[in-house]
């Protein structure tokens, strides 16, 4: 059942590719699509609303009237076109950067309020820094969680707060990956023209990102949540009756609502403290399913979007099959090892092979109703993109199943990724790995026709090194300081991997955690105990804000320097010694190039944590 859940979802993320990648690309493109008449009038009213500055634009050598859908006046008048008014890479960054402070300033507010506003349930404010950790977890797409959901946070705060953030962060990474697109695809431009180097408008592809892509699919997926039993309600706590005669309560809230969109935006923070595990998130083998879809839906989709804006759709594709493979690999992995089982059930003679009435491996930390097969291939799903869902206990993971998230995010999280992220991620490793097959063929790295010179190389390589550079630092301050070593549990090689896992999560915008690690210690002789919090939740949310903020001013600083570029003539093929970038070949080198940057650099690090573990069995 393993393997027939990982070809089914293979097939339902390869037939979505196509079809939402197509619809992206004609929705930032400006063009009508199917939504066009629901969502328009609500593009158009945000747009107002926000006061998007508008300029007269020409298309040819006279106006073309344009309406506000950007569709072409049927007329045909030839009157001017007043469209929002295109920015450069420094513009563009400048509102994603303005917009994602405001967005901090509202959350952090909200939640420190949130005992002053209606429906409170009690719960009061949070923490000082629980809440500067969550602002910046949320805001940055990473929604990494140092509370209870259910028991921390009021309604309003989950709705008001977290679920908008889910929304936006995830149109933040998406519409940043558009501008960079639009950075490469861009043809014989005129320097002269003060137009010529616009990567479009950040507010206007905010708007249709949430409008046309995030919105709708998080409707009707919220409704096939409620119908597999997910939670969807205003009502308070209630007093449930267990089997054994006790009493349990069981806090309620709006869930479903709040479930689809941590999971189509690559979000990850649940309602629940336990997250998909919770029954009332994610009740059925069903919703687990779906789940995994909703996770992969929009990362592998833009890469089509991708191929159909650079002209290239066989380049769209190249990049998904280099993501689709690793993605396979580690999800076998993974498999394999938890039904293998670990050696600590080896070594108490404990049979983890499969047999009449027990499927065998370790099931310690998973639920029955997802097994092995659909525990493990979650958390293959959730961790090589930055989702950071948990459906079972990542802590109780074998070794080697353990080593699997980490080398999902270990891979910069371009294994498809987050929505937009991952795959402006991976241009980044596109550019490294037309430079390396420049220098082995001897001809001067071009990428869909354009020169691939020494300020791109330059910037590539800062922003595909300085994601491990924060991660080994936040490590080191975890296990080399007094305040860093009081957070973790436990010590020898999985108090190792907790921190280091700690630090990969946030580093890469992921949200997933080792129990472990989380932050809340007591004092102890020292007094070092009492700053372990507050250290743990301050070095993560820096973390989670730097480098979040510094990939997307790299990319767009290489978009804003390929975008008044002139591709040569004949598209992105001058001849045939140029090295294709849709082939097989490039594949290869594409992923070799990823593997290698990520071995140099987390090598030593996944030999002192998991595979000590997986070699010595000590679990626990």
């Amino acid at each position: 059942m393993a393997w027939v859940q990982l070809a089914l979802l293979l097939a339902v993320v390869v037939a979505i590719t196509p079809l939402l990648g197509g619809y992206m690309a004609k929705v930032f493109a400006g063009e009508r699509v199917l939504l066009s008449p629901v969502a328009g009038p609500l593009e158009r009213t945000l747009l107002r609303l926000i006061r998007v500055r508008r300029e007269v634009k020409t298309v040819g050598p006279h106006p073309v009237r344009r309406g506000d859908d950007g569709d072409p006046d049927p007329s045909g008048l030839g009157a001017p076109v007043y469209g929002p008014v295109g920015q450069d890479w420094k513009a563009y960054a400048t509102s994603v950067l303005l917009f994602s402070f405001a967005s901090w300033l509202l959350l952090y507010l909200l939640l420190r309020l949130q005992g002053s506003l209606p429906g409170d349930r009690g719960v009061g404010a949070a923490p000082w820094d629980v809440t500067f950790n969550t602002a910046s977890s949320f805001v940055t797409n990473t929604n990494w969680q140092y509370y209870a959901g259910e028991t921390t946070l009021s309604n309003v705060a989950q709705m008001v707060g977290l679920t908008v953030q889910n929304f936006v962060s995830a149109a933040v990474g998406i519409v940043v990956l558009i501008a960079v697109v639009r950075g490469i695809a861009a043809r014989n431009t005129d320097p002269a023209d003060r137009r010529a180097g616009s990567l479009g408008n950040f507010w206007v592809d905010l708007v249709r990102a949430v409008v046309y892509v995030l919105l709708p699919i998080s409707i009707l997926g919220a409704l096939v949540f409620v119908t597999q039993g997910a939670l969807q309600t205003l009502g308070g706590p209630t007093d449930l009756h267990t089997v054994a005669g006790g009493t349990q309560t069981l806090f309620r809230g709006p869930v479903a609502s709040q479930e689809v969109i941590k999971l189509l935006g690559t979000n990850g923070g649940g309602f629940f403290n336990v997250n998909s595990a919770m029954p009332f998130e994610n009740p059925t083998a069903f919703s687990n399913f779906f789940s995994m879809v909703l996770v992969l839906a929009i990362p592998a989709a833009l890469t089509a979007t991708y191929g159909r804006m650079v002209g290239n759709r066989r380049q769209g594709w190249a990049v998904f099959g280099a993501m689709a493979l690793m993605f396979v690999v580690l999800a076998v992995v993974i498999t394999l090892a938890e039904q293998h089982g670990s050696p600590a059930q080896h070594a108490a003679g404990l049979i983890t092979s499969s047999a009449d009435g027990t499927t065998g491996g370790n099931l310690l930390g998973k639920e029955q109703r997802f097994g092995i097969g659909g525990s493990s291939l979650f958390n293959a799903v959730t961790t090589v993109t930055s989702t950071g869902a948990v459906n079972s206990s990542m802590e109780s993971l074998t070794g080697l199943g353990g080593l699997v998230p980490m080398i999902g995010m270990g891979s910069s999280e371009v294994i498809f990724g987050g929505v937009g992220s991952g795959l402006y991620g991976m241009l980044l490793f596109i550019v490294l790995a037309v430079f390396v097959g420049g220098l082995m063929v001897g001809r001067t790295p071009e990428l869909h026709g354009k020169k691939i010179e020494a300020r791109e190389i330059k910037l590539a390589m800062l922003g595909a090194l300085y994601m491990p550079l924060a991660v080994l630092t936040a490590t080191a301050l975890a296990v080399g300081t007094d305040h860093g070593k009081v957070s973790n549990s436990n010590g020898g090689p999985q108090g190792f991997s907790e921190s280091f896992y700690a630090s990969l999560s946030q580093g890469n915008n992921n949200g997933s955690a080792f129990a472990g690690y989380t932050g809340f210690v007591q004092p102890d002789g020292n007094n070092h105990g009492a700053f372990g919090i507050t250290f743990a939740d301050l070095i993560g949310g820096l973390s989670m804000l730097f480098v979040r903020c510094f990939p997307i001013l790299i990319v767009l600083a290489i978009a804003g320097s390929l975008v008044r570029k002139r591709a040569g003539a004949g598209g992105a093929f001058i001849s045939a010694g140029t090295l294709r970038t849709d082939s097989p070949t490039f594949v290869v080198l594409l992923i070799g190039v990823i593997v290698l940057v990520g071995a140099l650099t987390f090598f030593p690090a996944f030999l002192l944590g998991p595979v000590v573990q997986s070699l010595t069995g000590d679990l626990y």
